[in-house]
């Protein structure tokens, strides 16, 4: 297992050096933010970042993320030059010593929470998801205001975009993503690079819009649709375990066991049967999924990918970008590491 932690460059206020202090910290998750989505990153930006990186004592191997062009989702006739885009970033990626790249395939949005601070018993606050604020929200009304939302698209742009998802149920979404793995998979494989897919956040369908990597069904679909290992999964226990419909446990140790998850993202959540939850400690007895169980999982098909603490809440007075403080995380971080190296000392476990 590599221990890694999310950094969004040079303007994040978690800095490398405070990174490089975790116990065991192996490698930075990190992108080039400044480049529109589907177009190239240049050379320079991808060694500037290189350097920032490993001037921190730390490895530059994986990309979260190269994001996927909205007309790539949407299968419109520009996708050829956007896919191709992606091919040539992913060959300078691969030449940078970069082995992961995380991506995601949902449709306008990549996460959705209708609350960045929830307050917690103990004074923390977290991201949560509300279902039933969401229910008989317009989201093209002008009145609907959710975190994150606002920022990515002006209401024109979010309109237009509606609109033109209202011809891809998720039957054509699969089509598109299966064109898009056929075009992306082969340069994958050349660069030496492992494309590892986000599960939607959360995993089923928000406004209409089709998700579709949500379930074990899917997963398997995903896989069958170009069988390479270049064709991977970013397993998130908090966006799969979102939904109680999916057994994770089984999930884990069936893409482990094949060899799929080049890539784990470890966070718990707490789900209310209304199909509410909010995410919570990585401590298993915070929310509903147990830690040590997954790690075991993980232990014991002899994981050796990449794995990041993903989201924390906010602690001790820290400001910042939601979910990704400093504090929160590092601690998720060590309690990742003492489960890890409990199973290491103590042998191969059942899980």
């Amino acid at each position: 297992m590599k221990l890694s932690f999310r950094w969004y460059g040079p303007d994040d206020p978690v800095a490398l050096e405070k990174i490089r202090q975790i116990p065991n910290m192996h490698s930075i998750v990190t992108a080039v933010y400044d480049v529109p989505p589907g177009e190239v990153w240049s050379r320079e930006s991808i060694a500037a970042l290189k350097a920032q990186v490993e001037a921190a004592g730390l490895a530059f191997e994986v990309i979260e993320s190269v994001p996927v062009h909205e007309d790539i989702k949407l299968g419109r006739p520009t996708r050829g030059r956007y896919i191709a885009n992606y091919c040539e970033n992913i060959r300078r990626l691969g030449e940078a010593g970069v082995r992961c790249i995380c991506y995601n395939f949902m449709p306008v949005f990549d996460w959705t929470r209708t609350e960045l601070a929830k307050r917690q018993a103990d004074g923390a606050t977290a991201l949560a998801y509300d279902a039933s604020r969401l229910e008989g929200l317009d989201p093209l009304s002008g009145e609907l205001s959710l975190p994150g939302w606002d920022s990515s698209y002006k209401k024109e742009e979010l309109r237009a975009l509606f609109e033109a998802y209202a011809g891809v149920d998720a039957e054509r979404l699969w089509e598109n993503l299966g064109y898009f793995l056929h075009g992306v998979i082969p340069a994958a494989e050349a660069a030496g690079v492992r494309m590892a897919i986000h599960p939607d956040d959360p995993p089923w369908e928000i406004f209409g819009l089709p998700r579709i990597i949500t379930t074990e069904e899917n997963l398997d679909r995903l896989l069958r649709l170009y069988d390479s290992p270049s064709n991977g999964l970013a397993f998130c226990t908090g966006s799969l375990g979102a939904g109680a419909f999916n057994d994770l446990y089984h999930m884990v140790d069936k893409y482990s066991a094949m060899g799929r998850i080049p890539f784990m993202h470890v966070r718990n959540v707490r789900r209310y049967p209304d199909g509410s939850f909010e995410e919570t400690a990585h401590y298993s007895a915070y929310g509903s999924l147990d830690m040590v169980r997954i790690l075991s999982i993980l232990h014991r098909n002899g994981f050796d990918g990449y794995m990041r603490p993903d989201h924390g809440r906010m602690i001790w007075g820290e400001s910042g970008r939601p979910g990704y403080g400093l504090y929160d995380r590092a601690l998720g971080a060590a309690y990742l590491n003492g489960i890890w190296e409990t199973l290491d000392k103590l042998g191969p476990s059942r899980g």
